[in-house]
């Protein structure tokens, strides 16, 4: 079975790389920016770039999804390269290409606040796409590279997925009838990413599935319950984890340069710490719950293996291919 963790926010070394191999996972989407430059980001690929090559026994990049498909083959972990904001491109429509042919294959169009293309959830006016980024989305489909809605605001995503001519993605949030969490998604905007042949990637985020408490089988039935709304094709895992962040590695994370004062968003809630994980989802090892929790469900072994990581397999392979 193919397992692929459609988004990922840690803080990477070799003892987290081994516990990608541990939990079976055969792809994961890394967050290689949230608010740096294109000058920052590119530091960030080299810095990628090493870790291939110190530990290019148990990982390879991803650049397609026959590149995923080798490393089921060879034992591999395969690492997509990704955006969390669209930060890199700055207001040059050409970094697209740049950015696409060094390997990324996934941006988000916003992260939290407004952006030069759209509005993020935490904003408090929603306007939408922008000129410019009308342009960005037409750029990413002819270069191959998703658009990820994750964390922007509701209009803005429907915007985006009226917009693009090619499906989009939220590879890691969970439907707010589930959890009424700031990051979660409304069924209208679910129900028109399903509708335009897009993908949502579960997260297993303690703000996004009511806290450290709820357990597999609750997690799990949410499944259920989207697949039946959305279909079997439309849904993967995108777990959203985060390991080993240190203080200053959080601190960028929240707030960038944009604020003197840290804002916490969603761990306002838990005090501003970060939150604990559920016992059945620590570590990246901890995969084969998730999939024995689907089992348990009633999914077939079939249907098990396509949210696992075969749905997104697929996504990627058109996704990913220039047009």
């Amino acid at each position: 079975m193919i397992v692929i963790d459609a988004l990922e926010a840690s803080n990477w070394d070799r003892e987290l790389l081994e516990e990608l191999r541990a939990g079976g996972v055969t792809a994961v989407h890394i967050t290689l920016v949230f608010w740096e430059d294109a000058r920052a980001t590119l530091d960030n690929i080299g810095h990628w770039h090493r870790l291939f090559e110190n530990h290019g026994d148990i990982i390879m990049p991803v650049r397609s999804a026959a590149d995923i498909e080798e490393a089921k083959r060879v034992g591999k972990t395969g690492i997509i390269f990704g955006f969390q904001n669209c930060s890199p491109i700055e207001d040059d429509l050409a970094l697209v290409q740049v950015f696409h042919e060094l390997g990324v294959r996934i941006m988000q169009l916003t992260y939290n606040n407004q952006s030069l293309i759209g509005a993020g959830c935490y904003e408090k006016v929603d306007a939408g796409i922008s000129r410019f980024g009308r342009q960005v989305i037409a750029e990413m489909n002819r270069v191959g590279m998703l658009i990820d809605m994750s964390h922007s605001a509701e209009l803005t995503s429907l915007q985006a997925i009226e917009i693009s001519e090619r499906p989009i993605t939220i590879t890691h949030a969970n439907p707010l009838s589930f959890h009424k969490g700031i990051r979660n998604k409304s069924d209208d905007l679910l129900k028109a990413l399903a509708e335009s042949g897009g993908m949502l990637g579960f997260s297993t985020y303690p703000f996004h599935i009511g806290g450290t408490d709820t357990t597999l089988d609750a997690f799990c039935g949410m499944i259920v319950d989207t697949v039946e709304k959305l279909g079997i094709d439309r849904v993967g895992i995108g777990t959203d984890m985060c390991r080993k962040l240190t203080s200053g590695y959080l601190d960028w994370m929240r707030s960038g340069r944009w604020s003197k004062e840290i804002d916490s968003g969603e761990a306002k809630s838990a005090g501003g710490g970060w939150p604990d994980w559920p016992a059945w989802f620590q570590t990246t090892a901890d995969f084969p719950n998730i999939t024995q929790g689907l089992l348990d469900k009633g999914f077939s072994q079939a249907d098990t293996a396509r949210i696992m990581g075969g749905n997104w397999l697929e996504f990627f392979r058109d996704g990913f291919a220039p047009r």
